[in-house]
């Protein structure tokens, strides 16, 4: 019988390493088939969850409090797992080199408690070569057993995506590879449990290693020419929106809109890839201006900001301005390694200090992350700007009456900074607001 059979039988167990917005929602499917062990560092996140409290929101309180999985925050308990998923977060240091240290961290502690027998599969994004390089040497060293022999290994990358309830781990093709053939297909066979799509099998570790990391560097580039795009428009005085709606009507069109890019993924994936490319002699072009751009988008919306401040006889220092968002993306809870902060900071430098609003963000992640206290919505008044930052569904559903209250003054000395593009344009000029839109 192989470990497949024995983890369908309930002879063995499955863990899951690192709780977060990827890790929680795995646990939680495979729970429903299997027996699942959620180990995650953190006693707090423990705690939540032994509560039925799901701060990712992204499987909801009544999931949490209903399903089986074992949370715990005591390493010993890995040891009644024979398969093992490590789903921590892989950022990057300021420098923009890849940050190992959870992935290192998650890997010593799963090697201190590996049995003979065991699989060890990483989720977490990294450059090609992380997994065998790194991460067996590790796993090898604090068990006293050997890769290949006594445990397997494999890689098969995450594609949750976060506040997504249409593209979730069920509905989203699996890519999973081992490190031999016997392994490949005993992952692919568990994954297979709960995603619906289907596994797709890829022939090495490095191949799925690199698979993962050219999505986000892909969309990451597709981006920043959206982004390049908006900036000659503008200076053309041309509705960036206005030319995507009419090129989108071409069948192979990419739909891509401009924006900030952050987030864990996007904005930190391609850094791994171009990491390894310069290790191995090379220097990638086209991602790292990728990679500019975008990270300069946040200077970007603050200057255009301050260009409407002017022709709305606005005084720059000391002027009222909120932020409707702070969040990484839309309807999640998720602040980290948001390009929000840009704004925010860069307005700092103006001498404006703003408020900011978000209905959805996790507030004690953003006092933890930048040491900022959010503002209540009904603390909007007698603003001079308002920069709409993300489009929450709460921000969808104001009206132009809302933003009038919003405003100290008449329109025509108020400014609104649409950086979703999720206003009617014409409607908000013709009442005389100074907009801008990316």
């Amino acid at each position: 019988m192989n470990l497949y059979e024995k983890i369908v039988k309930k002879e063995e167990k499955l863990s899951l390493v690192g709780l977060g917005y990827v890790g929680l929602p795995i646990a939680i499917a495979f729970a429903k088939k299997i027996d699942v062990i959620g180990f995650d560092i953190s006693k707090d996140k423990i705690e939540m969850y032994k509560n039925g409290i799901d701060p990712t929101k992204e499987v909801g309180y009544e999931a949490v409090k209903n399903s089986t999985v074992l949370f715990t925050s005591n390493e010993e308990d890995l040891k009644k797992a024979k398969f093992h998923i490590v789903a921590v977060p892989t950022p990057v240091n300021d420098d923009k080199t890849p940050d190992l240290k959870p992935v290192i961290s998650a890997s010593k502690t799963v090697g201190r408690n590996l049995t003979k027998g065991s699989y060890v599969v990483f989720e977490s994004t990294v450059y090609p070569g992380v997994t065998e390089e790194i991460c067996i040497p590790i796993l090898e060293q604090m068990s006293g057993l050997k890769a290949g022999t006594d445990f397997k290994v494999g890689y098969s990358p995450e594609r949750i995506n976060p506040g997504d309830k249409l593209h979730t781990l069920e509905s989203i093709v699996k890519v999973a590879s081992g490190m031999d053939e016997e392994s490949t297909e005993i992952i692919a066979k568990i994954y297979e449990l709960v995603v619906k799509a289907g596994v797709y099998r890829a022939e090495s570790i490095k191949v799925a290693e690199a698979a993962k990391v050219i999505e986000n560097a892909q969309r990451d580039i597709n981006i920043a020419f959206m982004n390049e795009l908006s900036i000659i428009f503008n200076k053309l005085n041309i509705d960036t929106k206005a030319v995507l709606n009419a090129a989108k009507t071409k069948w192979n069109f990419l739909n891509f809109s401009p924006g900030l890019v952050g987030g864990h993924c996007i904005g930190v994936d391609p850094y791994y890839l171009t990491y390894r490319a310069q290790q191995v002699g090379y220097h990638p072009e086209i991602i790292l201006a990728g990679r500019r751009l975008n990270d300069n988008m946040g200077k970007y919306v603050v200057e255009n900001t301050i260009k409407q401040m002017i022709k709305a006889n606005i005084a720059i220092k000391g002027a009222k301005v909120a932020i409707l968002g702070f969040t990484f993306k839309e309807n999640c809870p998720d602040t980290r390694n948001t390009r929000v902060i840009d704004i925010y900071n860069e307005l700092l430098e103006y001498d404006i200090k703003p408020l900011i609003v978000d209905p959805q963000a996790d507030k004690e992640e953003a006092l933890h992350e930048y040491g900022l206290k959010f503002n209540e919505m009904s603390e909007i008044k007698n603003m001079d700007v308002i920069i709409l930052a993300v489009s929450h569904k709460e921000f969808l559903e104001l009206m132009m009456s809302d933003f009038t209250n919003f405003f100290a003054k008449s329109p025509i000395n108020s400014v609104i900074i649409d950086v979703k593009s999720i206003l009617d344009k014409k409607a908000y000029l013709d009442a005389g607001f100074n907009y801008f839109r990316l």
